[in-house]
Formats: C-alpha cells, sequence, structure tokens
C-alpha cells in the first residue's frame, strides 16, 4: 500500500467538489443534490469489490458505528426521494466524479473506503448542526445509494439475460434484445403513469414522462461509448401512421424482468422503467461499439427509440394491453 496521498486534503477536495456539482447560482447548494451524489461514490466505490452486495452492507454498517446510529424507520411516502430519472442522473454523475478521484488516489481501495466513510460522518454530523437529524439523512443516503444500485444491477443482469437466454438459447437477434428492453420499458412507464403515487408526484404530462425515460437510455448509451448525435428519432413513424409495438418480443421479455425485479424488490413500475431503459441503452452500446458493430448506430438507435415510443402509445391508447 502506498503513503503518498494526502488525504485531509483529499477529502476536502473530494467534499468541495461535490458542493459544486449541487450547487446553483440561484438557489444555491441543494442538499438532496448531495445526497444523490454521495450515493453515486458509494455505488462506484462498491463495485470496486467482488461482492458489491456484501460490499454494501458492510458499508451501512460501518456507517452506523461512525455516526453511532440507525437510519431512521418507518415507511417513506413515495416524494421523499427524487423521481427515479432523476435520481439515476445524479448518482452517476455522483460515479464520475468517484472514478475521477480514483485516479488521483494512490492507496488501495481499502483506505480510499476508508476516506469516504470518515467523510460521510463528518457531512452528516455537520448537516445535523444545521437542523437535519443524521438519523433522516442516514436514511436518505442508504434509500439513495440502494435504489441506484438496484438500476445498475438491474442494466447488468437484464443485459446478461437476453444475451444468454434469448440470443444463445432462442436465436434473438440483437435488434430483437434492443426493441425488446426498449418495449418493456415502455409499457412500465405507461402502466406507472395510470398508479395514483405516479400522478401525484409526477405529474400527468404524457409526453414528459417519455422524454424522461428515452434520456435514461440515451444516455446509457453514451456512457458506454455511443455518439450522442441528433438522430435517435429519425425515421420514426408519422403521427398518422398505426402503432407497431413489438408486442411478442416484449411478451417474451417482460416476465424475466418482472422475476428479477421482484428478487431485487424494485416494486415500482416507473422504477422498473427506468432499469429496462438503463439496460436497453447498455444494449445498444454492445450492439453498435466497436469498429465494426453488429448494427450501426444509426439503426440502433432509432430502434430502440421506436420501440419505446410505439409501446408507450400502444398501452396508452388501449389499456387492455396492461393485461395481455
Amino acid at each position: 500500500m502506498f503513503a503518498l496521498t494526502n488525504k485531509p486534503d483529499m477529502g476536502a477536495r473530494f467534499y468541495s467538489a461535490l458542493i459544486q456539482l449541487a450547487s446553483d447560482h440561484e438557489r444555491g447548494v441543494d442538499g438532496m443534490k448531495v445526497i444523490q451524489l454521495m450515493a453515486g461514490v458509494l455505488v462506484e466505490n462498491y463495485f470496486v469489490f467482488e461482492d458489491a452486495d456484501k460490499a454494501m452492507q458492510a458499508s451501512f454498517m460501518k456507517l452506523a458505528d461512525l455516526l453511532n446510529c440507525d437510519p431512521s424507520s418507518g415507511a417513506m411516502a413515495p416524494y421523499v426521494l427524487p423521481p427515479a430519472h432523476i435520481l439515476d442522473h445524479e448518482t452517476e454523475r455522483g460515479r464520475m466524479a468517484a472514478r475521477l478521484f480514483f485516479e488521483d488516489w494512490m492507496d488501495c481501495h481499502h483506505a480510499f473506503n476508508d476516506l469516504l466513510h470518515m467523510l460521510y460522518q463528518h457531512i452528516l454530523i455537520g448537516w445535523e448542526d444545521m437542523g437535519l437529524s443524521r438519523e433522516e439523512s442516514f436514511r436518505l443516503l442508504i434509500e439513495c445509494t440502494k435504489k441506484a444500485m438496484a438500476f445498475e444491477i438491474s442494466a447488468q443482469e437484464l443485459c446478461d439475460v437476453v444475451l444468454d437466454c434469448l440470443v444463445q438459447q432462442q436465436g434473438w437477434t440483437l435488434g430483437d434484445c434492443i426493441s425488446a428492453l426498449s418495449g418493456v420499458a415502455g409499457r412500465r412507464l405507461a402502466i406507472s403513469v395510470n398508479s395514483s403515487d405516479f400522478t401525484y408526484f409526477y405529474g400527468p404530462d404524457l409526453p414528459d414522462n417519455l422524454d424522461q425515460i428515452a434520456h435514461v437510455m440515451t444516455q446509457e448509451a453514451v456512457r458506454h461509448g455511443i455518439s450522442a448525435g441528433t438522430n435517435w428519432r429519425f425515421g420514426l413513424p408519422a403521427n398518422d401512421m398505426p402503432v407497431n409495438a413489438p408486442v411478442s418480443l416484449i411478451r417474451e421479455m417482460e416476465p424475466r424482468c418482472l422475476r428479477f425485479f421482484r428478487a431485487i424488490q424494485l416494486t415500482h413500475p416507473f422504477d422498473q422503467a427506468v432499469s429496462c431503459a438503463k439496460a436497453a441503452g447498455r444494449m445498444i452500446a454492445v450492439a453498435s461499439g466497436g469498429e465494426l458493430p453488429d448494427i450501426e448506430p444509426a439503426i440502433a438507435k432509432p430502434l430502440a427509440m421506436s420501440a419505446l415510443t410505439e409501446t408507450y402509445k400502444h398501452v396508452c391508447l388501449d389499456f387492455d394491453m396492461v393485461s395481455y
């Protein structure tokens, strides 16, 4: 293990970077953004270890010891945490910040892990002096971290499912996989729009809801090497064309997704839509990455966007598809 890193200076730099990422010139520092960024840093740190889930549980126990408290208990109202697409965006920013600091860190990963926990201890205790109890802020950090972990693990596992089971065993093409995952994301989104807590918190604007999930998918693809561009909607059907959702692919894919979501206790359809959208974005990168892609990005992008959009319209226009 190296002993060349100035740990107090690194901790101060790291905290300053989080504050800058969560600051707005007009509204100042957004505390909820800071918590989400902190959660993203933790998630990135957990995946350094062989078993990320065990690392997460050990991390929570260590923080509880350092804070000398347990997180607040009881059910949380659905509006306490940010919407899933925002939480995914902010925690991914935190993960990016963590990767940048990993490059400057010259000790082992365990030492960086210790630094994080000491830093978070001071942050949460400092917030208590400003009126936010450490039990409540600790609970928010845990919930954001667990959900960000669920999104990342879902993206990994769902891509593995389609590649191992559907491509190798049933002969699906990568285009089928992209359409299926995107279609399931659109269907779970449409179902979530019809839930009472969704309308209460997220609002009834159907086009905006679709754009939020599409943004999750496109950003995940871009993070994994696909050029951003403006050709995601190129060649989509006109508004006067009949809705054409990939229903048969969705029927094959969705039960597999739901079994996995039950296993990790990701129960809300909007959270499930975000997870499937991330998996679809990652599958686009698998199919369209490299110098000799299996599917050109200019084809894969509209393919995914079409499946997402057409399925969302299909379910919204014909709600019988909810229980096909």
